[in-house]
């Protein structure tokens, strides 16, 4: 399987049409048909359905999609990392991360390294744990923010000073918003939304004191902007991390668990990642930070 025919792929998945793909590439339509017919034929699998006007991907083809997509994002990676000069340092560094307040020593380390590094781009990729987790596998990313237990045998880490606290969103009408905590007690069959996040879920389902079965859970979210929009709107209360919601100003307000729920926080990174330069000197640079 070649990059130019991959590419080729891609193009006429965005296009969902031959002739505009192939516009698009500078080859004749015929060309592409059979470069995409020989393609096909390799992997033994149908990719396209070809309709009069518009072609769409079968499973196959959506699921190659994504992964040439991400081969193709590697290799330009590759090919910019092995060109940058020797005299001065370039590049860009990959961090996956949940929504935390934890992240803000990583980015003021950052933020430092490009004061003396200013040809370094930091890209901040916003997922759960599974996403972060998947891009680290796949090479998409240079480091992962993970909250929790990790799996130290498939990673390196550095473990972070912040831990974050468990909270409840919720109505500053409430009647729970006139405590300065919440208890499980209070939660026990209020509508709840949670994150859909298996750890995260399992570690409050033990400090409630109940099977999920027993809970009345309305919702699940991964990013809390549409968490606080459903508590704003009356669904439920929704447990979240804390200083992630700006409740000032707002009809929503924040209360900590009690007892005391924490998160520990790790700086993670496969085992067999290959680090650029610039990625180096980040981590040597948060290293550094965090030793003050």
């Amino acid at each position: 399987m070649e990059l130019r025919v991959l590419e080729y792929f891609l193009a006429v998945a965005r296009e969902q049409n031959i002739s505009a793909a192939a516009q698009s590439l500078h080859l004749t339509q015929p060309t592409l048909s059979r470069q995409l017919k020989e393609l096909e034929e390799e992997l033994g699998k149908q990719l396209m359905i070809r309709g009069n006007r518009q072609i769409t991907l079968t499973e196959d083809g959506v699921r190659l999609r994504k992964r040439a997509e991400e081969i193709l994002e590697l290799v330009k990676r590759t090919e910019r990392e092995v060109m940058q000069s020797e005299e001065s340092v370039t590049g860009d560094v990959y961090i996956g991360t949940g929504e935390t307040d934890g992240m803000r020593p990583i980015i003021r380390a950052a933020h430092q390294l490009q004061e003396s590094c200013p040809g370094i781009c930091f890209h901040i990729v916003s997922g759960d744990a599974g996403d972060v987790c998947e891009g680290l596998d796949q090479g998409l990313l240079d480091f992962g923010v993970l909250l929790g237990d990790i799996d130290k045998m498939k990673y390196h880490y550095l473990e972070l000073p912040m831990k974050d606290t468990w909270g409840v969103l919720m109505p500053d009408t409430s009647p729970l918003a006139a405590q300065d905590t919440v208890s499980p007690q209070d939660l026990w069959g209020k509508p709840l939304i949670l994150s859909r996040q298996v750890d995260n879920k399992s570690g409050l389902y033990r400090w409630l004191g109940k099977e999920p079965e027993e809970l009345n859970t309305v919702a699940t979210y991964n990013l809390i902007y549409n968490a606080s929009l459903m508590v704003d709107e009356g669904m439920g209360y929704a447990f979240t991390l804390d200083k992630l919601v700006n409740t000032k100003g707002s009809n929503l307000c924040f209360r900590p668990l009690r007892p005391r729920l924490e998160m520990g926080m790790y700086l993670v990174w496969k085992k067999s990642r290959v680090f650029s330069k610039a990625s180096e000197l980040f981590l040597e640079r948060l290293r550094d930070y965090l030793a003050r």
